[in-house]
């Protein structure tokens, strides 16, 4: 059992210490855990974010997951990954931090349209060029070839039975299943009951033939241990006729 989607204090927005996210993991037979912080950017303004590490935290957060790693090599496989949205003008900076540091993988988490300075937020209403941006976006993400799954794919918050919804996100469907990424099935909204992960999407993600990676988006380490919601989770996806993956594909 594998799980991608670990968040960690730096985000603002989680508790507990990594070595806590490590313990439940392992308490509930998890083979490999990997932290997916949101990462941070180089902003050209002054902006400063509040659901993301600040830039200068980038270097605590990759050494304290290398000492972890380290220390529990024998127990479970600890990778080091960010959650990252696509954002056009910032991408060269993202790309020099992937050198600079050895981060295994990014997933794409598009939160914010352009960035989160200025940017709307994608999982408010959306209008139907607004849902096209989200849409066009991803499919720039997937294209550069550095995001390992897609995250929430249907955080875009539309009217899923207004035919558009399905014509905008059968795009997104096939550009994952052209790039074989797999799709998360996001735990934190399913037992938060948010708006996704929704039947409509992953719906139409089966019509395509998409992988489906089961994301527990884990904010305190509690998550982890929630084997319950995992499981009803996978009946879920299983009963709706899903492929379920555990595999991505790594940056090195």
């Amino acid at each position: 059992m594998k799980n991608y989607h670990t968040h960690t204090r730096r985000c603002q927005h989680a508790i507990d210490s990594e070595e806590d996210y490590i313990l439940s993991a392992i308490q509930s037979g998890y083979t490999e855990l990997g932290f997916s912080d949101h990462t941070p950017w180089l902003y050209d303004s002054s902006f400063h974010p509040t659901m993301r590490m600040e830039a200068y935290e980038i270097d605590d957060y990759v050494s304290t997951l290398l000492k972890l790693k380290e220390k529990y090599k024998n127990q479970i496989s600890i990778k080091i990954g960010l959650e990252c949205e696509y954002f056009e003008k910032y991408m060269d900076g993202l790309r020099n931090m992937l050198k600079q540091y050895p981060i295994d993988y990014i997933i794409l988490g598009h939160h914010y349209d352009g960035s989160d300075e200025t940017g709307i937020y994608f999982g408010h209403p959306l209008t139907k060029s607004q849902l096209s941006q989200y849409v066009d976006s991803c499919i720039k993400a997937m294209e550069t070839g550095l995001y390992s799954y897609v995250a929430h794919p249907d955080l875009a918050r539309y009217d899923t039975s207004d035919p558009f919804y399905k014509q905008e996100m059968l795009r997104l469907c096939i550009k994952a299943k052209e790039m074989n990424l797999p799709l998360e099935f996001n735990l934190l909204g399913y037992k938060t009951h948010r708006h996704y992960p929704n039947d409509s999407f992953f719906k139409i993600a089966r019509e395509v033939g998409n992988r489906i990676i089961i994301g527990t988006d884990a904010h305190e380490s509690q998550s982890l241990l929630d084997m319950k919601t995992y499981h009803q989770a996978r009946q879920h996806l299983e009963n709706l006729g899903l492929s379920i993956t555990e595999d991505i594909t790594f940056l090195r």
